[in-house]
């Protein structure tokens, strides 16, 4: 799993150097499945899982999360955008998601970025043998209500191995204390999807995209986590969050 969460860090790297703006979500749903495969000697594990036809979900502005990729969605100016991506390799699956900010994006939308950027590293610093789910879930929802946001409930992170989606449910609300004990060995997903507005969500025709109910902006991160003996290691961490994490830690924040 650590080498799948490493690969699959390195598909995000590729997206980082590429100029996002002027780019349809399909052609970076081709450019990332070719690495992925020809690069990487990986398989992208999203692509047929529950007849989803793509790689990656690209979600836009005010869709939460499961957008399609279209050659119709091109990238503009000010738009911010999750990529959430999967890869097996050996059998075992990494999950991954960023959200990225094309151009000149207006303050509001940064300040919801990066505070679901940081309600992830909170929960992740709850990770620990003897805690409990229900303490991740607090801490995000605090943080997450403090700037003024409301948390989706419909989705949540999950339990992953060699299959993509495995128990215990990971959710990002809830009470400390409370929840599956956290044991050592286990490996989860930690991904919250923060609303500038309600948390209401409706899903598309298409039976994939949802959207907020009231058409405000969504963002979303997602790491791929192991329990270790005395905390967590994140195994699709990125050389840039490397420098953040400990930032983070110095102010306080776990």
């Amino acid at each position: 799993m650590a080498e799948a969460g490493r690969l699959l860090a390195s598909v995000f790297g590729l997206i980082d150097r590429t100029p996002l703006a002027g780019k349809s979500t399909l052609e970076i749903d081709t450019m990332v499945e070719r690495f992925i495969v020809d690069e990487l000697g990986a398989r992208p594990a999203s692509k047929g899982q529950y007849g989803f036809p793509y790689v990656l979900n690209s979600s836009i502005n005010s869709v939460v999360c499961h957008g399609m990729p279209k050659d119709s969605d091109v990238l503009k100016d000010g738009d911010i955008v999750n990529f959430d991506i999967t890869l097996e390799k050996g059998g075992y699956i990494a999950d991954s998601s960023k959200t990225y900010l094309v151009g000149d994006v207006h303050p509001a939308a940064r300040k919801l970025v990066e505070t679901t950027y940081a309600a992830l590293w909170k929960g992740i610093a709850q990770v620990r043998p003897g805690a409990r789910l229900g303490d991740i879930g607090h801490v995000i929802e605090r943080h997450a209500h403090r700037a003024g946001y409301s948390v989706v409930r419909e989705f949540c992170g999950h339990g992953i191995g060699q299959q993509m989606h495995e128990e215990p449910q990971v959710l990002h609300f809830g009470r400390p204390g409370t929840g599956v004990l956290i044991e050592e060995g286990m490996t989860f997903t930690i991904e919250p999807m923060l609303n500038q507005g309600r948390r209401g969500v409706r899903q598309e025709k298409d039976g994939w995209t949802v959207r907020t109910l009231d058409g405000g902006l969504s963002a979303q991160f997602e790491h791929t986590v192991a329990v270790t003996a005395s905390g967590v290691r994140v195994l699709t961490l990125r050389p840039e969050e490397r420098a953040m994490a400990a930032k983070l830690e110095q102010a306080g924040a776990f």
